[in-house]
């Protein structure tokens, strides 16, 4: 039996589980002997084998895909399999095989290239270096002869253990046996800390050194701390069935989000597509705070027409019916490019032509996408329709987008309404509230604009931290707009699932949170049992704070003890 032993993380979620370690098996390393072919005739011979290699690597991604249609990880799947499509990255490996390498070297070389370059060019596409790296580590795999790299069969509920968490290999696992995740890489916002929050299973990652834990050793999982135990002792493990009991019966309460002195604020769901949809459909929410309808394009290699746009924003307003469905217009463009809007290269697509600013180059995706929105609202007349565009930086932008909502027929259907995602926005809140009906505030980039730190960069998760004093200066200085203006201000970052960030947000003035759908129970009881004018204290202690350590500590110790112990804070 292994000795007791803590590794320290970042913790994702608020839950906990025990159970026994099930490793990820490490994917196979191109050998350092590989033998080099030699002659024209060998090294086409290893070309061949790389390219079916490849090919091989992309069936199997698209098959899993297609297990998971309308999802978020199914769309993921699906640009991972581009990946390995890509002739560019196969012409190249096959070039390094005739400079006098091994088909898994080549592969490894060509990928590191290519990953370098995304890296280089940051945002959305240092993001997809992971999947790059997926893709890489299939083919070397089936170049050497091993099982693709994966998850011995889980026969009972198990703690799964990896270096990193790729879609794909998410995929390849029977997420009915998974009980926690923890990786020793990533961050809050990773592709693992994602699926945990969707989930709602406790998450540890950057918990370094968490590899080298046995197989079936017993481990303990504390989203809410941070930490993976293995060994863990009796009272830890009673306190972790406790702390579940307690989280469990949350859930029985299904009531409308409020203080509790009566203060409404609305609880709704982030949904990536259809099946996301129908799956928080039947969830105590009281709609959709954010539908991301990239998905309907990023996988597209033209355009989707406009009646195809309009049967699956048609699917996901049925399933909310008689509720509200706000849908966020197309969030891609230079950091996520689609090869039919963004042939340039741009060297800080963070900075570029990416969400609305498309508009500039391709004015006709948003006329389309406003038409089929239009078409898809007109076939549903009971669901609460908003619809609002993503990386708007002016007031002007902001009017330009409710003309083209007008032009397309939105006006009389729809509410009209806008992101804050750039700190400019948020410092002009009151002119750009003259021009629509409701903000929705997208934390995550917010932070990183205003901290300019890339989301995605573990090592500067510091400053991305949700309780940075200066994001919620923001926060409020845009709520207290709304407040003047009598206009809705919501939050669909990651912080509105957090239960203590949630108070403060509420405090701020916001008047609606949208989360991944386990989140919720957690966040409504939280504001059930606070009063608005503690919110509004929590508020203000954490402004006032000189950093986001000294903000959740201030917040903190004005917790109702019953809300301390439901987080688990004691």
């Amino acid at each position: 039996m292994p000795e007791p032993r803590e590794y320290p993380g970042i913790g994702v979620g608020s839950t906990a589980a025990v159970g026994p370690c099930a490793r990820f098996a490490a994917p196979p390393a191109a050998p350092a002997d590989e033998p080099v072919p030699s002659g024209a005739e060998a090294i086409a011979a290893a070309g061949a084998a790389l390219a079916e290699a490849l090919e091989q690597v992309s069936a199997e991604l698209r098959a899993a895909a297609a297990e998971h249609p309308g999802e978020t990880l199914g769309d993921v799947l699906s640009a991972t399999a581009e990946m390995a499509d890509d002739p560019a990255l196969a012409d190249r490996a096959a070039r390094i095989i005739a400079e006098g390498n091994g088909p898994a070297n080549a592969m490894t070389k060509a990928v590191a290239e290519f990953a370098a370059m995304l890296t280089g060019i940051g945002g959305y596409l240092a993001e997809r270096v992971t999947d790059l790296n997926s893709v890489r580590d299939r083919t070397v795999a089936r170049l050497l002869g091993p099982a693709t790299p994966g998850l011995r069969t889980i026969d009972e509920p198990a703690v799964v253990i990896a270096h990193e968490l790729t879609p794909a290999d998410t995929s390849s696992l029977d997420m009915t046996k998974v009980i926690a995740l923890v990786t020793e890489v990533g961050g809050p916002t990773s592709h693992t800390a994602i699926i945990a929050r969707q989930l709602g299973l406790p998450c540890v990652v950057r918990a370094a050194g968490a590899t080298q834990i046995p197989e079936g050793a017993l481990v303990a999982v504390d989203g809410a701390r941070g930490s993976v135990v293995v060994a863990p002792d009796e009272a830890t493990r009673e306190a972790i069935v406790r702390r579940m009991e307690r989280h469990r019966a949350l859930a029985t309460d299904t009531a409308p989000g409020a203080t509790s002195d009566g203060h409404p604020i609305q609880l709704l769901a982030n949904i990536g597509g259809v099946a996301d949809a129908r799956s928080a459909a039947g969830k105590a929410v009281e709609g959709v705070g954010l539908f991301r309808t990239e998905f309907v394009f990023l996988d597209a290699a033209a355009e989707p027409g406009v009646a195809e746009q309009a049967g699956i924003y048609r699917e996901v307003l049925k399933a909310f019916t008689g509720r509200k469905v706000v849908v966020r217009t197309l969030d891609a463009g230079a950091d996520k490019p689609l090869a039919y809007a963004n042939p340039a290269h741009e060297s800080n697509p963070a900075l570029g032509q990416r969400a609305y600013r498309l508009v500039r180059s391709v004015p006709h995706l948003m006329e389309h996408q406003l038409r089929a929105l239009a078409a898809a609202i007109d076939d549903c007349p009971d669901t609460e329709a908003w619809v609002m565009a993503p990386m708007i930086s002016t007031a002007g932008e902001a009017a330009d987008f409710r003309r083209r909502a007008d032009e397309a027929g939105l006006g009389t259907r729809a509410r009209i309404g806008v992101m804050v995602e750039v700190p400019a926005v948020a410092l002009c809140a009151d002119q750009v509230l003259q021009h629509v009906d409701f903000v929705s505030i997208g934390t995550n980039d917010l932070a990183q604009y205003t901290m300019a730190a890339d989301r995605e960069l573990g090592a500067l998760s510091d400053l991305i931290d949700r309780w940075q004093p200066a994001v919620l200066r923001l926060v409020e200085a845009t709520a207290r707009a709304g407040a003047a203006s009598g206009t809705p201000v919501g939050v669909c970052g990651e912080s509105a699932s957090d239960p203590l960030m949630a108070l403060v947000l509420c405090g701020l003035g916001i008047t609606s949170l949208s989360m991944s759908t386990p989140a919720v129970p957690a966040v409504r009881f939280a504001l059930r049992h606070t009063s608005l004018a503690t919110c509004r204290a929590m508020a203000r202690a954490a402004i006032d704070a000189p950093d986001a350590a000294a903000a959740v500590s201030a917040v903190q110790e004005l917790l109702d003890p019953r809300v301390r112990e439901a987080m688990s804070l004691d």
